[in-house]
């Protein structure tokens, strides 16, 4: 579902990859936010019991804790920057009287997070695409709107043999900016040691993604499994439907400006 050329007339060489993180290397699916976040609640609160921690009933913490979350989530919204759902998880944790230790903390987060981390699924061949574009000495990255700490999204990549393929990963949550702010990408790029225009962005978002990579410059490709988005007020460089077809726009790239021999094939 390539989409040709850059309107520039010509292309630039490349030396790296950033990817968008949910629905873009992690497919989540249809979502039940509600449902997962209770499941989250259930096995927080497990924790803390099994800690020996004083905690109330737990109808009375997942509201209090859903209803932290929801108010922090509308006001990023309204200033449009993120927050980290530690800076709510501490607070509440010490108005229990729970004295938690930083890895406690980090386990606790991860332990919100984990019902979603085990709807993520990957395509079956990303490990195998991801390492042969490492091996063609390109620097891959992770750009991510989030509001989940940065140490558990890289706890799950790392579970699933993804982590160790990306030299950098910038979480809105760590440096506040969202996409498609330029900041967030430029902070990105300087992270990873990369220029703009050297540079592909993968993401799943029109708005987020491709509108916020082509402000700043980059390459941008809109992954769209289904093909529904075919009108694009800021219109990508390149539509896929898979990561599969990644690689071929990539070769495009480095085989015009003579680029390292590629070791193996894609697959």
């Amino acid at each position: 579902m390539q989409e040709g050329w850059r309107n520039s007339g010509h292309m630039a060489s490349l030396h790296g990859i950033l990817f968008d993180l949910g629905d873009t290397l992690l497919d989540f699916g249809p979502v039940n936010t509600l449902k997962l976040f209770e499941q989250g609640a259930r096995l927080t609160y497990a924790y803390l019991q099994a800690l020996q921690l004083p905690v109330p009933t737990f109808r009375s913490y997942h509201r209090r804790q859903l209803r932290a979350i929801r108010w922090a989530y509308f006001k990023s919204r309204l200033i449009r920057r993120d927050f980290d759902c530690l800076d709510i998880i501490r607070p509440l944790a010490r108005s229990m009287g729970h004295d938690l230790t930083p890895e406690q903390f980090q386990e606790l987060a991860w332990r919100w997070y984990q019902p979603l981390s085990q709807q993520a699924s990957i395509e079956p061949t990303l490990p195998e695409i991801l390492q042969q574009l490492a091996d063609r000495d390109l620097k891959l990255g992770v750009v991510s709107n989030t509001f989940i700490p940065g140490a558990v999204l890289d706890r799950h990549l790392d579970s699933i043999g993804l982590l160790r393929l990306f030299v950098s990963r910038t979480y809105s949550c760590d440096i506040r900016y969202r996409k498609p702010h330029p900041n967030i990408f430029r902070h990105a790029l300087n992270k990873t040691g990369l220029l703009a225009e050297h540079t592909i962005f993968v993401g799943d978002s029109p708005k987020a993604d491709i509108y916020g990579a082509k402000q700043v410059g980059m390459i941008a490709v809109l992954k769209d499994p289904i093909g529904r988005r075919k009108a694009y007020r800021i219109p990508p460089d390149y539509t896929i439907f898979s990561l599969k077809e990644l690689p071929k726009i990539v070769e495009q790239y480095l085989g015009v400006h003579g680029a390292s021999d590629t070791k193996g094939q894609y697959p």
